[in-house]
């Protein structure tokens, strides 16, 4: 028993490559013995003073992001304040197409670390803030809590082990640990602005007399000012309001076509912001003077028709018929006395 046989092999031989193999054979794999020297990553650090961002373990290890997501948080968590990120820039800027971009985006957006907020600007329009989060208080699209990965390791107090040999010289930590920093809370939201009161018309010349015909003749004129220039379109409530101003240059004897002239000549090229706006202005800038004053003419004379006398069959001009001449009045006293009694005004022959 005690002699060594020196012909046993020091270990079993391995099996012949093209021999039949063992039914469990490959069930488990094999387990490789531990090397001599330090398995796995050996990190080579050099200290960064410039230039550098603070990423935590919770994204670079995160056991649910895919790695592009991965990558893709690291890259904007980097970037500074106002950077682009759409996914146009982003396709841009790397090789992968938009498609995968914007599944990335998803996934760091589903899990806290990418959050979109709507914003109306002071101009009113309505534009999407993107903003990065390197400490996700919870996922937005999940009610569960944030895995355990997602959660920094508590710091636990130093503690002395009895049987340790050097548990004498020892000293327990006696610093209290550093609180964790909260998270900002979030500006709130800006409440929407007031919609602006648009701004009244400035006033219209008003008409002396403004007849029903003459404020017709008024509205029809700035209904067709849309044939002559298309923006220049007018609601019912402005045509209501400029009607006395166009009145107004129509009682003072300018004709239509001057008026339209006036409103629609030297427009600017992109268009009036307002058009009723500039029609009042022009309404009211361009107002001519009223006409000059105009003595009434005297009336025309009265032109009495022919008449035949009764007494010598001659024409003369007369307001009645069956009356005489004045030759024959005047010859016969008594034929001029009817005629004076029955006309009340003079005959033009006795003046």
């Amino acid at each position: 028993m005690d002699t060594r046989n020196t012909s046993v092999p020091p270990h079993a031989s391995s099996a012949v490559a093209d021999g039949p193999r063992h039914p469990r054979a490959n069930r488990r794999p094999r387990v490789r013995p531990p090397a001599a020297g330090p398995a796995g990553v050996v990190h080579d650090n050099v200290r960064h003073t410039t230039r550098f961002t603070v990423i935590g373990n919770h994204l670079a290890q995160h056991d649910a992001l895919s790695l592009l997501a991965i990558g893709l948080g690291v890259h904007i968590q980097s970037l500074p304040p106002g950077a682009r990120v759409d996914i146009k820039t982003l396709a841009h800027r790397f090789p992968e197409g938009a498609t995968r971009i914007a599944a990335a985006l998803r996934e760091l957006e589903a899990y806290g670390y990418l959050r979109r907020v709507r914003e109306r600007t002071p101009a009113g329009r309505i534009v999407t803030r993107t903003i990065s989060c390197n400490q996700p208080a919870a996922p937005r699209h999940h009610t569960s809590t944030l895995p355990d990965l997602l959660r920094p390791p508590a710091r636990s107090a130093r503690t002395v082990d009895a049987t340790d040999p050097d548990a004498s010289h020892a000293t327990p930590d006696t610093h209290p640990e550093p609180t964790r920093p909260t998270r900002p809370t979030p500006p709130a939201r800006p409440a929407r602005p007031a919609p602006r009161k648009k701004r009244p018309l400035p006033a219209v010349p008003q008409p002396g007399y403004p007849a029903p015909d003459l404020l017709q003749a008024a509205t029809d004129l700035l209904t067709d000012l849309r044939v002559h220039d298309p923006r220049l379109l007018l609601s019912a409530c402005d045509t209501a309001h400029l009607a006395p101003g166009v009145a107004a240059w129509l009682e003072r004897d300018v004709p239509p076509a001057a008026v339209t002239h006036a409103l629609i000549s030297d427009l600017p090229p992109e268009g009036p912001r307002r058009p009723a706006a500039l029609l009042a202005h022009r309404l009211t800038a361009k107002l001519p003077p009223p006409p000059p004053f105009h003595a009434p003419a005297a009336p025309p004379p009265v032109v009495h028709p022919l008449q035949t006398c009764d007494g010598c069959d001659r024409a003369f001009r007369s307001p009645e018929p069956g009356t005489h001449c004045a030759e024959c009045r005047a010859a016969v006293p008594s034929a001029a006395a009817p005629l004076r009694d029955r006309s009340r005004t003079p005959h033009p022959d006795d003046l």
